[in-house]
């Protein structure tokens, strides 16, 4: 399919610049595949859609404060948004990237010193005079996405974390999981839904532009994942049983979907092991959906992985009529806006 397949015109007030007080109050498309049809919902409604037996699967990765500010030593203002992290060495998109050569150091605002390194797959190598973790710790900044347009706060700190955040990683959030609350956690658990959790270390490959002009040309950044014994054994059960498989976000979709063959091979319960890598799994119209039954997300940008693995899921026609009515009722579209439930 070619890329403009998936552009649409979003009007700038639609675009959410801060998240609503209470996060489970926000609004709610839900989309039925077999029907059609479209309602209009809270979030905090979702509970109502699952039935005893069913499983609930969520993204439990923890965003990092992976933006870094510093100044060349000619005074210039220089971002640093940190892709990938190990000890003293990372991966970093640079603004501005075109100036800044090679052996030129930035002062961050903590007074480290950072090498500018060589090009690497997607931004620059960085080299920091001591643990990345421990600056970032210090100076770092929540990695708000480009479209809020503003600086981050104290607030962006728990709003941009879901409240089952626990494996620190991500340099992005999987921001459909912000909608929930613990209390409604407990609902949907007190229906008889199994609520197990994987890990994908959200980065720049989630977000990353398509620049190729087929779809099916675009490569996916590879992006660290982990999938429990334990959630196995959780969709095994309900699978086994006949529930329905809910994954919170493209990215939990893309852990279930790269793991299915594994989990598919252990459909006994007593079978089950752990298992985590890299995927780089690239979901487009076309793809046969092996796991996941339905899909909990948001509104995506346009021309993006993520809107392209939604039309996959939910049928391209019918999630550009969905875009659409979105647009037309007002809807609040990208991280810390509305939600969408696909039956």
């Amino acid at each position: 399919m070619k890329l403009e397949d998936f552009d649409y015109k979003l009007p700038k007030d639609l675009i959410a610049q801060y998240p609503i007080k209470e996060r489970d109050k926000c609004r709610l498309m839900v989309l039925n595949r077999k029907t059609h049809q479209v309602e209009h919902k809270k979030f905090e409604d979702i509970a109502g859609y699952f039935s005893e037996g069913d499983c609930l699967v969520l993204n439990d990765t923890k965003v990092i404060p992976a933006r870094l500010f510093g100044r060349r030593k000619t005074g210039g203002k220089v971002e640093l948004f940190l892709i990938e992290i190990k000890d003293t060495m990372g991966e970093a998109l640079l603004r501005p990237s075109a100036r800044l050569k090679e052996g030129e150091e930035i002062i961050l605002e903590s007074g480290d010193k950072v090498e500018v390194l060589g090009r690497a797959a997607v931004g620059r190598f960085v080299k920091f005079p001591r643990s990345i973790s421990d600056i970032i710790a210090d100076v770092g900044h929540v990695p708000l996405p480009p479209y809020i347009d503003r600086e981050d706060d104290d607030a962006d700190k728990e709003n941009y974390q879901t409240v089952y955040a626990s494996k620190e990683g991500a340099t992005a959030s999987p921001t459909a999981g912000l909608h929930f609350t613990n209390e409604l956690l407990d609902r949907i658990k007190a229906k008889g839904v199994r609520v197990a959790y994987v890990t994908l270390h959200t980065n720049y490959g989630t977000f990353a532009p398509v620049k190729a002009d087929n779809v099916e040309n675009h490569a996916m950044h590879h992006e660290y994942f982990e999938l429990p014994s334990e959630t196995e054994k959780a969709i095994i059960h309900s699978k086994g049983a006949g529930g329905r498989l809910f994954a919170v976000g493209t990215t939990t979709t893309r852990v279930l979907e790269h793991c299915a063959s594994h989990i598919r091979n252990s459909f006994e319960p007593n079978r089950s092991a752990s298992r985590s890598g890299y995927t780089d799994l690239f979901i487009y119209p076309g793809y046969r959906f092996k796991m996941v039954d339905c899909l909990i997300t948001n509104f995506h940008l346009p021309k993006s992985t993520l809107l392209i693995l939604v039309s996959a899921f939910a049928g391209h026609d019918f999630i550009k009529g969905a875009y659409r009515q979105a647009i037309e009722a007002g809807y609040r579209f990208f991280s810390y806006g509305d939600a969408m439930l696909i039956l």
